[in-house]
């Protein structure tokens, strides 16, 4: 059948991914060959795609296409994840619209709308990702609340907590007060911030004020009308009314005359103790800090030392609460602001001045997170970083690039506790029950069900029913369940021996961003040791950032990035998937331009027109030509070596590297070389045999591809021979044949023969000479290449070939190694044309000259220059003047004719 003439991605796209879908091409069940195996980094439920989806999972489904072709059962698992703040910050807002609050709702209510809200939008990006023609097994899509899911998480909390590793406390946390709800370290990000740093006047109480004095010369007393006073440096004037203690360094020689005294907090009245800890940055502002035991945490522990009052100053959503005593129900930001202004018409603030900081900002709702004391579950972390830090430092696990090792290495090292309740209700909800035992005191069972918990409870108290009973009303981090994903697919929490499991884990490959290497990979090594009792995958490839071609991190308030699916329709998924790769090198950024997807779709248009080039040539019961033969034997050698370099830039996942070579191949060798040595004279037929060769090197090409451009090749593909229905080239085998010292030789001495016929089209340009002219080729001394000969007068356009022992005068040389080779010119030259072209160039290098000579008359330039540039002025002027000496010895000699 033959092509059309144009490629139209939309077409062919659209027809071939729903071939695959109906033949079930990407379904995997367990056999008997080697698995590979992949689960897609769960994208969140209510998410649409972006550019770096579009790159994770371009590079996971080259990796897995290429699996089915090495004759492995690939296995991809799809699925999302529930993203309980996200997801809750959103169905709140819809609410909003809707003049409902959520407090106004029960929690079964507001679950409701949650999930028609995930119904509504959850498959959204799992049907974008099929645009881009990720062949994941669509009947595996799994959803991190779904039933299987939902219930691993809860066996796996009940167990851990019966093994002592989870307990409940009142620890300082990170508060997000827009989502109003905990984060674990994690979930922070810290900014550098252009801030204030307020100084401000904590006045000794009267009763010290007296016995204040100087006591030496290192003390450094502040006084006014008022008496004297401390001053205190702080980025944060809006806690002050938390503070409940000022700490000076007992060392600090500055600050003795404050020992045992008592100051008192500005605006808020309150009479507070100066303590002594050797905490205290000497340094730092005055050397006086303030105390928040409530709203920081090396305050809180400062608190827990020496027996401190805990003043919560803040409300869940950011307000002042009632504990402040001034500013109640004001915002926080709001109050910064507000008390500055106060503190200084008050006359208790020293100076301002400007000064440069890290601010902590939710890395959900990109808001200031707050320390907060609050009661929170938490998971120990010790015991999972002693088990999860060997298997990567010892490269079971490999890591792509490897200076990831070190943040991992770092993260285990200072592992803290995972802060691992949300106060939240969408999202797995803690499986604690409250109840009052016999003595009427508030106790705590934790169990998989109701009557489970039940059952535990009435050994406390037999009198207790079901409705006794309290759930906890937090929900758990939403990484709590993504930790398990590459067992829970399989069902491997509920099910641990099920043939699932047993086969396709551990998997092979997984594909993430580095920005998770601690939220995600740590934490499913650990659950993978503490679960399965080994690694849950073999290999992580970190990808980049795609940032814009300025190198701007793409996001929607900078409008820099372009929308996937409107990429993908103006240049087709082939063409984006190969603009995506062809700058993602493992861990390093891309800086994506569309030009690198205009790049793709050229390319696409080059394999279609090199298929339709070779389709339209007519056979014929031919002998093989000579030139046919050895370009066949060539090319098939070539294919051999580009294979093995292929094996080794996938094995060492190096993928971007691994298309840039196969795209060579096919432009550069096969296109621009290969065919063109085996092209039939216009009108004239092409041999059988080398026909089939030609279709047989196609067949190879397109399997070497398919895994970069799986829609232009499968079409190409069923092309080729008259294909059966379900066939498809996702099921053809790569042919990964190691290539001989022979085919090594080979192609080193046809690289030989293509610099021999690029020096004689290299002299047809120099002496602008057609190329429809026939030329002769002088060989100087002899010639190595002679079994060669028909492919270089072919190429080359050439009347003969003769070995010379030296060129004609009028004969331009070129080399090739150590031999030389030279073109007669002579009559053919278009002498007009020729004298008019060096007559230009002789003018340029004239001009070129003249700079160079002024920059080396001037004396001041001669004696303060380094002396390698003078050295490199000078040589450039000395080449100069030999090529233009060249040129009028030429010119005079052309003028004669």
């Amino acid at each position: 059948m033959e092509l059309a003439s144009k490629y139209d991605p939309k077409e062919v796209e659209s027809k071939w991914y729903e071939y695959w879908l109906n033949n079930k091409l990407f379904s995997s069940k367990p056999d008997n060959r080697e698995p590979y195996t992949v689960v897609i980094p769960p994208p969140n439920v209510t998410g649409v795609l972006h550019m770096g989806h579009m790159l994770n999972n371009t590079i996971q489904d080259i990796l897995v296409r290429r699996a089915r072709m090495e004759g492995k059962n690939a296995c991809w698992v799809p699925g999302t994840d529930h993203a309980s703040i996200a997801t809750e910050a959103k169905v709140v807002n819809k609410l909003a619209e809707q003049g409902i609050k959520k407090s106004d709702l029960s929690r079964e209510e507001f679950l409701e709308h949650a999930w028609d809200w995930t119904h509504e939008h959850g498959g959204i990006i799992l049907k974008q990702l099929r645009k881009l023609g990720c062949s994941c097994d669509w009947d595996r899509t799994a959803f991190t609340m779904d039933e299987i899911r939902s219930k691993s998480v809860i066996k796996v909390f009940v167990d851990l907590y019966n093994k002592g590793l989870i307990y409940r406390g009142v620890r300082m946390v990170n508060w997000d007060p827009q989502a109003q709800t905990a984060l674990s370290d994690e979930e922070v990000i810290y900014k550098d911030e252009h801030s204030k740093l307020y100084y401000l006047k904590y006045y000794v109480c009267p009763e010290d004020q007296a016995s204040v004095a100087r006591q030496d010369e290192g003390n450094v007393m502040h006084q006014d009308d008022k008496g004297y006073y401390a001053v205190v440096a702080t980025t944060r004037p809006e806690t002050i009314m938390g503070d409940t203690a000022m700490c000076i360094n007992p060392e600090d020689v500055k600050n003795t005359w404050l020992h045992g005294k008592r100051v008192i907090v500005p605006l808020v009245n309150r009479t507070i103790p100066v303590i002594e800890d050797t905490y205290v940055d000497i340094e730092f502002g005055t050397g006086c800090l303030k105390v928040t035991p409530a709203h920081d945490i090396n305050d809180h522990a400062l608190g827990l030392k020496h027996g401190l009052q805990t003043i919560d100053i803040f409300n869940d959503n950011g307000t002042i609460s009632e504990a402040a005593g001034i500013y109640i129900g004001q915002d926080r930001m709001d109050v910064r602001n507000l008390i500055a202004k106060d503190l200084q018409s008050s006359g208790l603030m020293e100076q301002i001045e400007d000064y440069d900081n890290k601010v902590g900002f939710s890395e959900r709702t990109k808001v200031p997170i707050e320390p907060k004391l609050s009661t929170q579950w938490f998971l120990k972390m010790q015991h999972f970083a002693d088990i999860a830090l060997a298997p990567v430092m010892d490269d079971d696990i490999e890591f792509y690039p490897k200076k990831y090792k070190n943040t991992y290495r770092h993260w285990l090292e200072n592992i803290k506790d995972w802060c691992i309740s949300r106060q939240l209700w969408w999202g797995h909800r803690i499986p604690a029950y409250y109840f009052e035992d016999e003595n009427g005191k508030r106790d705590c069972v934790v169990a998989e069900s109701v009557e489970q918990a039940l059952a535990e409870a009435q050994k406390k108290n037999p009198s207790l029913q079901a409705a006794d009973l309290e759930q906890e009303s937090d929900c758990l981090d939403t990484w709590f369940s993504s930790w398990l994903w590459p067992i829970s697919v399989f069902d491997g929490v509920n099910n641990p021996d099920n043939e699932e499991i047993k086969y396709y884990y551990p998997t092979s490959d997984l594909i993430t961003g580095p920005d998770i290497i601690f939220f995600w990979v740590a934490r499913m090594i650990m659950a993978g040791y503490e679960y399965r009792d080994t690694l849950p995958f073999k290999h992580v490839y970190f990808t980049g950032i795609v940032r814009d071609k300025l190198g701007r991190k793409m996001s929607k308030s900078l409008g820099n990035s372009p929308d996937p699916l409107m990429l993908i329709e103006k240049f087709g998924a082939d063409g984006v998937r190969m603009g995506m790769m062809l700058s993602a090198p493992a861990g390093n950024d891309i800086l994506f331009d569309e030009s690198l997807c205009e790049q793709g779709r050229n390319f696409n248009n080059k394999i279609w027109n090199a298929f339709r080039l070779v389709q339209g040539w007519e056979t014929a019961d031919l002998a093989q030509p000579t030139e046919n033969k050895l370009a066949v034997s060539w090319f098939a050698a070539k294919l051999r070596e580009v294979n093995a370099d292929i094996n080794e830039q996938f094995k060492g996942y190096r993928i971007s590297e691994a298309l840039m070579t196969v795209y060579r191949l096919f432009w550069d060798e096969f296109s621009s070389w290969y065919l063109e040595m085996i092209k039939p004279e216009y009108g004239n037929p092409i041999d059988q045999v080398t026909y089939d060769a030609t279709l047989g090197f196609f067949d190879e090409l397109l399997r070497m591809l398919h895994p970069f451009m799986p829609f232009i090749t499968e079409e190409l593909w069923q092309h080729i021979y008259n294909r059966k229905d379900g066939e498809s080239i996702m099921k053809a085998t790569l042919n990964i044949n190691a290539p001989t010292t022979e085919d090594h030789k080979l192609c080193d001495v046809i690289e030989k023969v293509k610099q021999v016929i690029s020096g004689v089209r290299m002299v047809r340009n120099q002496k602008n000479i057609t190329q429809k002219e026939p030329l002769e080729l002088q060989v100087i001394g002899g010639n190595n290449l002679e079994a060669y000969n028909s492919i270089i007068t072919k190429m080359a356009n050439l009347r003969s070939i003769n070995v010379v022992t030296e060129k004609t005068g009028d004969a331009s040389a070129f080399m090739v190694g150590t031999d030389e080779f030279a073109v007669p010119v002579g009559n053919l030259i278009d002498v007009e044309a020729e004298i008019a072209k060096q007559e230009k160039e002789l003018q340029h290098l004239e001009g070129f000259l003249a700079g160079i000579k002024k920059k080396l008359s001037n004396d001041n330039f001669v004696a303060h220059a380094p002396e390698a540039v003078v050295a490199r002025e000078r040589k450039k002027q000395s080449d100069s003047e030999e090529k233009i000496a060249a040129l009028r010895e030429s010119l005079a000699s052309l003028k004669k004719k």
